[in-house]
């Protein structure tokens, strides 16, 4: 037998200084800590604060730096104390607060508030677009910021989280209005929205057959009440029944039969929105001038241009007005009639939406790599980005998509 003599290759390669060892390697991260800024909304019609403490305590823990304006989670029934509680810092004025690189707030701000605004920050509020004007615009465009309308946003199922939320409460608040001012306390008809044995049920007509409409829908039959929905679009009247899981009467923007429902109606809700393609259309004043006494009218859409001729704007302060001896409330922002509810329903959208913010490393990334949230940006690096807005003040603007790809 040969023996062979060892090469001595085994033994180095065995060897500790050349035997493979795993190696912890550096990985990047993207993930970028945001500095938030929550001003008190200077609106006497906004209650609603963008994060309730329970969220600035879930975005605080996570390394994200948030101040408050003192006293912005008052009309929502939160303290400074809430807040600081849950780790946010409290600042004492307003120029303060807006030293943070993204300002949450609702109501879009106010010529002075927009003075504080600074070079590449991202605003975060409503755009409520009936009322805006052009000098608006541009004025927010010269601050060179990143402006997103948080009723424009989209989720990944397409549907607008704020609008849909808000819309869902106000359906649900509606009918709770229309009960308070029926009543005699009220100086109403003296009739309970709803109905008991032996006393025919109170009648609601519902022009709409939206998300408000089908809150609005559920409330009512809860209560017992009659109700009768009118909308142009056969698809939202199906689908309203079907999510309600009851046979309703349903009919289209019939101008005799939507009359006469009207005139006999306890309740008539306005839930039309010029975005479902129906023009203009208004209830004639004549039709008005003919309900029952002390009958009530609610126009949900009044903040874009309303549907009753007789609809006039009106405060939460100063609520309701008679027409023809007919009750009238008219508030726009019906949600924050109820703002604490509000506020932990934008609370459960927005916080999220912060939390992606800073997964992805910022702004420009986040839109960057999630095309959803496009649909709410209509300024970007100070450019005009939203068509309709464009269109409508015979602005330029810019695509978002382009100025995103070559955003370096």
């Amino acid at each position: 037998m040969t023996h062979k003599t060892p090469s001595g290759f085994a033994a180095i390669a065995a060897s500790p200084g050349l035997a493979t060892k795993e190696s912890m390697l550096a990985v990047e991260t993207k993930r970028k800590r945001l500095f938030i800024g929550i001003p008190k909304e200077s609106s006497l019609q906004e209650n609603r604060i963008g994060l309730s403490p329970a969220s600035v305590k879930q975005l605080t823990e996570q390394g994200h730096e948030i101040w408050v304006e003192t006293g912005a989670g008052e009309p929502s029934k939160y303290s400074d104390h809430d807040f600081s509680e849950a780790g946010a810092k409290i600042v004492y004025s307003t120029p303060e607060v807006y030293e943070a690189d993204i300002i949450l707030k609702i109501a879009p701000p106010t010529y002075e508030e927009m003075d504080y605004l600074k070079a590449n920050q991202t605003l975060i509020s409503a755009l409520q677009f009936a009322s805006i004007t052009a000098d608006y615009v541009l004025a927010l465009c010269r601050k060179k910021i990143n402006a997103i309308s948080f009723e424009l946003i989209k989720d990944r199922s397409e549907t607008k989280p704020v609008v849909r939320a808000m819309s869902e409460i106000a359906g649900s608040t509606v009918m709770l209005i229309a009960a308070e001012y029926l009543s005699s306390s009220n100086d109403g008809k003296g009739v309970i929205l709803g109905g008991i044995t032996g006393v025919p049920p109170s009648r609601v007509v519902i022009l709409g057959a939206g998300t408000v409409a089908e809150y609005a829908t559920r409330a009512a039959i809860g209560l017992g009440a009659e109700v009768r929905v009118f909308d142009d679009q056969i698809y939202k009247l199906r689908r309203l029944k079907h999510n309600v899981g009851a046979q309703l009467f349903t009919s289209t923007l019939d101008g005799q039969v939507l009359s006469e429902n009207i005139t006999q109606a306890d309740v008539v809700i306005g839930a039309l929105s010029p975005e479902d393609n129906h023009g203009n259309y208004m209830v004639p004043e004549a039709v008005v001038a003919r309900m029952q006494p002390g009958s009530v009218i609610i126009d949900v859409s009044i903040d874009q241009g309303g549907c009753f001729e007789t609809s006039e704007m009106t405060s939460h302060s100063r609520p309701v007005y008679r027409k023809y001896d007919v009750i009238h409330y008219c508030v726009p922002n019906i949600a924050s009639r109820v703002p604490r509810t509000a506020t932990n329903a934008l609370s459960n959208i927005f916080t999220p939406i912060l939390m992606e913010i800073s997964q992805y490393g910022g702004i420009n990334e986040v839109l960057f790599t999630n095309e959803h949230y496009r649909s709410g940006v209509y300024i970007y690096r100070g450019s005009l980005t939203n068509a309709v807005i464009a269109k409508k003040f015979g602005m330029r603007y810019k695509e978002l998509g382009l100025m995103i790809a070559v955003r370096n």
